[in-house]
């Protein structure tokens, strides 16, 4: 359990800090909670605190060999109504990298972020159909 305090972390390196924060904040309801650029940011959303670690920081610093595991890992956000959300991401410059693909559990389609971080909008099959919230529910 998470209090408003406590974040489930996740770092991205990413090219251009402000760049990044400019798209997690503009197009997928994020918030800022610290701004050190060009070095760092974190943005929050729920309790999901995103580490954004430009080339000068200290997380961006190589990953030492066999650490990191194979796959295409990313960061999973839930949305009531995804073919509204692939609406409004396709009319700004967002670079979608799947088409949507449903199963059981819902419906869901991969972007990335500046840098080519992945982020994977999913709709539950339970809001399939359902009314559409406020956008990414802040």
């Amino acid at each position: 359990m998470t209090t408003s305090t406590e974040y489930a972390s996740v770092r991205y390196l990413v090219d251009d800090v402000q760049k990044a924060v400019d798209f997690y904040t503009d197009r997928l309801g994020f918030v800022l909670h610290t701004n050190a650029a060009p070095a760092f940011a974190d943005v929050v959303r729920g309790s999901l605190r995103l580490l954004l670690s430009g080339p000068s920081s200290s997380g961006a610093r190589a990953t030492p060999a066999g650490a990191a595991g194979p796959g295409a890992n990313r960061i999973h956000l839930v949305v009531a109504d995804l073919d509204t959300e692939i609406e409004h991401l396709r009319a700004t410059d967002v670079e979608f990298r799947s088409e949507v693909v449903s199963g059981p559990g819902g419906r869901q389609i991969l972007l990335a972020d500046p840098t080519g971080n992945l982020i994977e909008l999913f709709q539950p099959a339970a809001a399939v159909g359902s009314t559409p919230s406020d956008r990414f529910a802040r």
